[in-house]
């Protein structure tokens, strides 16, 4: 929990902690703001600020970083995604930080609990990650296309079904990028920021289907994620090189060639690095429920959700017990109303005549 301990001329002295700082150890400047409603009263807990790294009384506490331990152990080969992407994760100690006015974005409790959205932070953040998020699926996409075909099933029916429906979440996230973009929504001074119902949209759809598609690649190439050789030096090896190459090859690929494809998947999928990328999509945008709540109480606040409702009611007040009640479904030639059944003459009729 980070708090004010107090106001100086100079500036905001904070103490205490923030989690998690995603790539913190590798910036520069540090953006800091709270997440939820600060009750009133409250005001040491309402700073929004910028913060340097290398601010005096500022610590970094890291996780181990996949991308060292790749570079001391591994290779590029054996591990291309761990070897360059790692955002290392930290904590943020705070030590009586002075944050000068400068830097200090909001410190109030009503402008910090209207912050988040009524700054325009949270549609700009949103479409920033969606887009993000598309690109990694393009590339998801592509990757899992090229390791089914390396293993030879790429053409059984029900590993092309879900391909496809790989396919159609990627296809997904580029129509949300381009409702954020082309629809946008109003703001009040005549401006436009991304459209917020499909921002909190994608909020909760990419926290849902991210494992979905992680769980497809591990499904459907199975044992080829992990029969992998040890170690890239295994291929300058003269007595294990044979081996590798008769029996590790894939469907017309080479076997040093497949052995790279599949490394990459399972560092997508499978390795430290792999498992934290699924996490941190889960997580990403907030709490799991929260995310869920925010789409609600947004739709029910704007009025919509209300309208959703009255579309119900509307088709309910179009007919009752006695037929429809609208005269685009009465039948002009009669009184006899579409759908309210065959009128009783006393004559027995056959099925296809009354038809």
């Amino acid at each position: 929990m980070l708090t004010v301990d107090r106001e100086t001329d100079a500036g905001l002295v904070v103490s205490g902690a923030k989690v998690v700082g995603t790539g913190a150890a590798l910036t520069q400047h540090i953006f800091i703001g709270s997440y939820g409603v600060i009750p009133k009263g409250a005001k040491e807990f309402s700073a929004y600020f910028i913060v340097p790294t290398d601010s005096p009384g500022l610590k970094i506490i890291s996780r181990p970083s996949y991308e060292f331990a790749s570079a001391t152990v591994s290779s590029p080969f054996d591990q291309p995604l761990s070897s360059r992407l790692d955002e290392n994760d930290g904590i943020l100690v705070f030590d009586e930080v002075l944050i000068p006015w400068e830097n200090v974005f909001c410190y109030d409790v009503d402008k910090a609990n209207n912050f988040f959205y009524g700054s325009g932070f949270f549609y700009r953040a949103m479409f920033h990650a969606c887009v993000r998020f598309a690109v990694k699926m393009d590339f998801l996409t592509g990757l899992l296309a090229k390791c089914l075909e390396t293993t030879g099933t790429s053409e059984f029916r029900g590993v092309q079904s879900r391909l496809g429906e790989v396919l159609a979440y990627r296809n997904m996230f580029w129509a949300l990028v381009d409702s954020m973009a082309e629809n946008p929504t109003k703001w009040p001074d005549g401006t436009v920021t991304p459209n917020g119902d499909t921002a909190l949209a994608f909020r909760v759809l990419s926290s849902s289907i991210f494992p979905k598609v992680r769980e497809i690649f591990l499904r459907d190439l199975g044992s080829a994620l992990i029969y992998n050789n040890s170690h890239a030096l295994d291929w300058s090896n003269p007595e294990v090189r044979p081996y590798l190459d008769k029996y590790v090859r894939g469907l017309g690929v080479e076997a040093i060639d497949r052995v790279k494809l599949m490394k990459l998947a399972w560092d997508a999928v499978g390795t430290e690095f792999g498992a934290r990328w699924e996490l941190y999509e889960m997580n990403y945008a907030g709490n799991h429920e929260q995310i869920r709540f925010e789409a609600l109480h947004a739709q029910q606040a704007s009025g919509k959700f209300d309208d959703y409702k009255q579309l119900v009611d509307q088709c309910l007040s179009e007919y009752d017990e006695n037929g429809w009640k609208v005269p685009d479904l009465i039948n002009p030639k009669d009184t006899t109303v579409i759908g309210a059944g065959i009128p009783d003459t006393g004559a027995t009729a056959p099925v296809e005549a009354a038809r």
